[in-house]
């Protein structure tokens, strides 16, 4: 994981369960920020969504995003990440989305009909630990 700092490289690890907030850029040119649950291939930030929903039409139209990771024991101590999507796909998104509930929630994933989930990888191009 080559992009996270040491001193914050437990945010991103999954007992730590810290939430991911996401800006993304409505087609207005106004911010939209999601709190989501995420993870990372070590090159990638991965998020896992419905297709459909806002962050999701706004990551294809316009990809690069602002991420916030902050310490869920310490809210003074954070991670800024700037990015951009760099592709995405249904492919496996049901397996991703059932590991993140795992962590997050201790079970597995409860669908819901008529979800389509799919995962963002975003290339982080500048990190800016506090």
């Amino acid at each position: 994981m080559s992009f996270i700092p040491e001193t914050h490289a437990d945010l991103f690890k999954p007992e730590t369960k810290a939430f991911l907030f996401l800006a993304t850029v409505m087609d207005d040119g106004t911010p939209q920020v999601t709190p989501v649950w995420f993870n990372t291939d070590g090159e990638h930030i991965l998020i896992n969504t419905n297709e459909g929903r806002t962050k999701d039409r706004n990551m294809k139209a316009r990809p690069a995003v602002a991420m916030v990771i902050q310490d869920p024991a310490d809210p003074y101590r954070y991670i800024l990440i700037r990015g951009n999507v760099e592709s995405y796909t249904t492919e496996g998104a049901d397996k991703h989305i059932s590991l993140l509930s795992e962590i997050y929630d201790g079970e597995p994933w409860k669908y819901r009909p008529g979800q389509k989930r799919i995962i963002f990888k975003i290339k982080p191009t500048r990190v800016d630990p506090h």
